[in-house]
């Protein structure tokens, strides 16, 4: 429940707080005082797009706040908290919203603020449809549309509907997301097989040329070695001579093994003096040891080494190969295997294309399967539910003076099934006996379609009340309605809030009288200034009720026979409940 709203600098508004009681309540007062503005306000309060447009002239901005009350576990709560806003030990949620006004750089923006903390406007939105439903001129032009009918039947219809509904829309989106896998696989199959086969040609010639990890590399240094044989043959034996020297020369030179070794004597022959001498004569003994060595492997080296045309063309021609290779695949041999494995990944996976089109195609059989089953049922109970819904608002057209009115909901098989299900609900209206049936969008007056959409609301919070909001706002849904039909309209709003919180802005004293809480709205004059102030909304009662009822049959509050008339329709409001 709305506990209460204050409002700032909004339009007329200068300041106002307007409280809201439980059942009933209207909002009267001359055109023009600001009744719109409350709207207005409680508009930004639901997630209501913001006008800076609507900010008072001269004020920096306009501010709204509402307070609402609500039962532990509510979905409103359960979402504030989530948004990160603070609920009140009495279990009461402040909803703020701020609009600055327009001109200036970076101006007309709005804030949302709930439970203290600020959200986006959207969260704002999502709390309204859990709290309140409102009703105005636009709400009849919706309730001409065509899929507007069709949720007011879903709504009627009642829970097990509605579980029906979810199910066949779980099914229906899962069956619209593999259809779209299943034709995207079949469409684009002629360039998975033009991929699979450059594949298979791919991986035919690596696995011909065999190719090893590192070959490519050993095999370079293998080329490079048969290729420089008789250089590598020469050098060797100079560098041989070098160390042991050549017993065929006549020159007579000494080998480096010598020389070290007549060093290595030279130094042991004093050793025994100093240590650190000493110590040197072992490493020159260690040199001479490795020369040594090396004169022996240099030797070995020479030995072996020997030219191989035959090897050396084998390969030069292995090594062509792998050029062939990591020409297309990568640019050695460790990326071409690499290339391999994850081509054989991919050729796995395509192949298993055909398998795969053969799945989907099964499971959309079952999709369907599903879904023309899901779309059955909702087709029967929503034929059940028109019937009721049909019987129940065509009954309360009946107490709204228009006795011989009479709503039909049809329920017929769509061209194709579609979100919703494979019907098109159609709601028409015979207006009097004898008439034909008509299309609300056509054949309805406004008058017509305000008690229609009331009849409507009434009937929907009998059917399904529980998961509806607890507040329902009306603004001028009776226009076009005067006489008994204008009584009835008050009392058929008097009976939708036996259950809920109901506040009607109206023009009609056969309407207000019906009210648990009248509140009026009127406007004052500052520095020449239209302007609403805290004092100018009012909750009347008692002989101000009666002045406010008589102004708005006659324009004349203090006229005698409007002031009787008004009390006459205070008694018959209270006899009528």
């Amino acid at each position: 429940m709305i506990e209460e709203i204050r409002i700032a600098d909004l339009g007329v508004i200068g300041s106002a707080q307007v409280a809201l009681g439980a059942g009933l309540t209207v909002l009267t007062g001359e055109t023009g005082a600001g009744k719109t503005m409350v709207l207005t306000a409680l508009s930004l309060l639901l997630g209501g797009k913001a006008d800076p447009a609507t900010v008072r002239t001269g004020a920096p901005g306009a501010s709204v706040e509402g307070r609402v009350v609500l039962a532990p576990g509510h979905a409103a709560l359960e979402r504030a908290s989530d948004a990160g806003g603070a609920v009140d030990d009495d279990g009461s949620l402040l909803l703020v919203r701020t609009v600055s006004a327009g001109g200036d750089a970076g101006s007309g923006r709005s804030r949302a603020f709930v439970g203290g903390r600020s959200v986006p406007q959207a969260v704002l939105a999502e709390l309204a449809e859990s709290l309140v439903t409102v009703h105005g001129q636009a709400d009849q032009a919706r309730l001409r549309s065509a899929a507007h009918q069709r949720a007011a039947l879903d709504e009627f219809a009642g829970p097990e509907h509605a579980a029906t509904l979810a199910a066949y829309r779980d099914a229906w989106t899962t069956r619209t997301r593999v259809r779209a896998q299943l034709d995207e696989l079949v469409e684009r199959a002629q360039d998975r097989a033009r991929e699979s086969e450059l594949l298979r040609l791919g991986l035919a010639e690596v696995e011909r040329v065999d190719p090893q990890p590192g070959e490519d590399v050993d095999l370079l240094a293998e080329e490079q070695r048969l290729a420089h044989t008789e250089d590598l043959r020469l050098a060797a034996v100079e560098a041989h001579g070098a160390l042991v020297g050549d017993p065929d020369s006549a020159s007579g030179a000494v080998s480096a093994v010598e020389l070290v070794d007549q060093a290595r004597r030279a130094l042991e022959h004093v050793a025994a003096h100093d240590a650190a001498l000493a110590g040197l004569a072992g490493r020159v003994g260690e040199a001479g040891y490795l020369l040594a060595d090396v004169a022996t492997e240099l030797a070995a080296y020479t030995e072996d080494l020997q030219a191989d045309p035959r090897r050396l063309e084998v390969v030069n021609q292995r090594r062509a190969e792998l050029a062939t290779l990591t020409r297309a695949y990568g640019s050695d041999v460790a990326e071409v295997l690499e290339w391999a494995r994850t081509a054989g990944l991919r050729l796995l996976d395509l192949e298993g294309g055909d398998q795969r089109i053969a799945e989907l195609r099964e499971q959309l059989r079952g999709l369907d399967e599903t879904v023309t089953a899901a779309a059955a049922t909702l087709s029967a109970t929503r034929s059940q539910a028109a019937e009721r819904l049909a019987a129940a608002v065509t009954a309360e057209l009946a107490g709204l003076a228009m006795g011989g009115a009479r709503l039909e909901v049809e329920v017929r098989p769509a061209a194709e099934p579609g979100a919703w299900g494979a019907d098109e609900v159609e709601m028409l209206l015979v207006p009097h006996a004898g008439a034909p049936a008509r299309p609300l969008g056509k054949g309805a007056s406004g008058g017509e379609l305000s008690r229609v959409m009331l009849a409507l609301e009434v009937s929907l919070a009998q059917g399904a009340g529980e998961d509806r909001p607890g507040t329902f706002v009306f603004d001028e849904v009776d226009a076009g309605v005067g006489g008994r039909a204008a009584v009835e309209v008050g009392r058929r709003l008097a009976a939708l809030a036996r259950d809920a919180q109901v506040v009607v802005v109206t023009h009609l004293a056969q309407v207000a009288a019906f009210a648990d809480h009248h509140l009026v709205v009127s406007k004052s004059t500052q520095a020449g200034v239209d302007v609403v102030t805290a004092s100018d909304v009012r909750s009347v009662t008692g002989d101000e009720r009666v002045r406010e009822l008589a102004r708005m049959l006659s324009g004349q509050e203090e006229s005698d026979a409007a002031r009787t008339h008004a009390a006459e329709l205070l008694e018959l409001s209270g006899v009528g409940r």
